[in-house]
């Protein structure tokens, strides 16, 4: 609990720097004689830190890695009851950013390396804690290339995210866009005249929430997850100047949250085309006008169907005989891309997260516990 409410009470919001967490964990390693390595941005503003705890003796095993991302959501414009950067227990729940998404679980691993290192260790056991996951895990894929760089082959990784510690061999892909409509502005008197950025853009969006429908309605579908067909939303809309003014303007992003048969390209091709459909009567009034498209970030989807290694160490530190899928993206997929084995299991909810007041329950971090307990049974050599 104490580690818990440590890395909680550091602000580590994604727009910001998450330099003073990364130092307060490099330092309480090398304090138990553990060295770390850092990757940074471009700025040096942030850093992904890489640390292992070595195995005994002349062990050839390769080791397994604890990964959790470091940065949290904003809280901006949340009715939070306590505050969210000191984790606050109230009944049977711990309040705070980031007790579920995800720092409970990487304080958990880091609370046990006295007893994974007073056990001595049969295989190496790493900790990587990344930068920038909640804007399109970017500092895992510096971290990846930074093992890939050194020569360091983990036999497989644990993602830390909420699954309700249950062990999760797959999860959906996610493609995010930004469409961009120029219109042309005239006083509102004169509409005929001009083109609405931003009725042109609603139209699109329309289109968008209609394919959404398609996909609840008719599928394809895959039961094992818990929103089972691939998804669309539109998250961001922004346009205008003031009501007598025909907007000039206006710009959306979109996302698909898909599943593996569903190929992303094709689904924007589609978008495409009908906003294609649209340009004639825009270029009727004025050339100019247009709509275009940029990508903003992509994270595949990966499907292990259980069945290797790390899949069987999860479902046995786990204590279940099952394992689950889920919708949301996760550093696991780049990982997996990268050759490196991974699942996802960590304490708390993806209900829970993102939300103001984001609680875990506290038999969730019991859970969590255990489960790192039974990974030493696995990975030391002394009881």
């Amino acid at each position: 609990m104490e580690l818990i409410q440590t890395l909680v009470a550091f602000n580590t919001t994604s727009r910001d720097s998450n330099m003073a967490l990364i130092d307060w964990v490099r330092d309480y390693l090398a304090g138990h004689g553990i060295d770390s390595q850092l990757t940074f941005d471009d700025d040096s503003r942030k850093a992904n830190l890489f640390a292992t705890l070595p195995a005994d003796g002349n062990v050839k095993e390769r080791g397994i890695v604890l990964s959790g991302h470091t940065d949290v959501v904003p809280v901006d414009g949340q009715p939070w009851d306590t505050d969210p950067f000191v984790a606050t227990v109230k009944d049977d729940k711990l309040y705070g950013r980031g007790v579920t998404d995800m720092k409970s679980f990487s304080a958990t691993g880091l609370a046990l390396v006295p007893e994974f290192l007073r056990r001595g260790l049969r295989r190496p056991l790493h900790f990587a804690l990344s930068y920038d996951e909640e804007v399109g895990c970017i500092g895992v894929r510096r971290l990846i290339a930074d093992l890939r760089h050194r020569g360091i082959t983990p036999a497989g990784c644990i993602v830390g995210e909420p699954t309700g510690m249950r062990p999760v061999v797959a999860h959906k892909g996610k493609k995010s866009y930004r469409c961009r409509v120029r219109g042309h502005e005239v006083h509102s008197s004169l509409t005929p005249r001009g083109v609405n950025a931003i009725q042109v853009a609603c139209e699109i969006v329309m289109m968008l929430t209609q394919m959404a429908r398609r996909f609840r309605e008719r599928g394809r579908f895959d039961s094992g997850y818990d929103v089972p067909y691939t998804t669309v939303h539109t998250g961001v809309i922004r346009g205008g100047t003031a009501l007598n003014i025909v907007p000039r303007d206006c710009v959306f992003d979109f996302e698909f949250r898909h599943l593996p048969f569903d190929d992303p390209e094709e689904l924007l091709a589609e978008v495409k085309h009908f906003a294609a459909t649209l340009l004639p009567e825009m270029h009727a009034v004025n050339s100019e006008t247009s709509i275009e498209f940029d990508a903003l970030s992509t994270l595949p989807g990966f499907d292990t169907h259980g069945g290797n290694e790390i899949a069987e160490l999860g479902r046995s530190c786990s204590g279940t005989h099952e394992y689950s899928k889920v919708s949301f993206g996760t550093e696991a997929s780049l990982f997996h891309n990268a050759g490196i084995a991974a699942i996802i299991c960590g304490p708390g909810h993806i209900e829970q997260a993102h939300q103001p007041n984001e609680w875990v329950a506290l038999d969730q971090l019991a859970l969590c516990e255990a489960f790192m307990r039974r990974l030493a049974d696995q990975v030391c050599i002394r009881p």
